[in-house]
């Protein structure tokens, strides 16, 4: 009996954990970005909290994440997972220079992920 109430127990911690998991990301994400968002989790919490979105720039998918703080840069990922660019942040604020139409050519926002913990 105390077999089937480990069992039962382990099951219900399995089903929790994975309420944390992948589950609260949108589904469709590139497994790149999955890992992403893995790696981010792995980190004390942001301030202000992570989150990512899903765009359209220069016709591909692209996904964004905020600036977490001070004069830390935005990243700007294409589907693979390769950095494009940084559109914010950073110490002028003004990212890398790189794609200074980010915020004026993309479209389509949708938001991937958000920690909530």
């Amino acid at each position: 009996m105390k077999l089937l109430y480990k069992r039962v127990a382990l099951a219900g911690l399995i089903f929790l954990g994975c309420k944390d998991g992948k589950m609260d990301i949108a589904e469709g994400t590139p497994a790149c970005l999955v890992n992403e968002i893995a790696n981010i989790k792995k980190e004390a919490k942001w301030n202000p909290p992570a989150k990512v979105f899903s765009y359209q720039y220069k016709g591909q998918t692209v996904y964004y994440i905020p600036p977490r703080c001070c004069d830390i840069p935005s990243t700007l990922l294409n589907a693979n997972c390769t950095v494009v660019c940084a559109p914010d942040g950073g110490i002028s604020g003004g990212g890398d220079g790189k794609c200074p139409d980010f915020f004026t050519a993309r479209s389509g926002e949708k938001l991937i992920w958000q920690d909530s913990r």
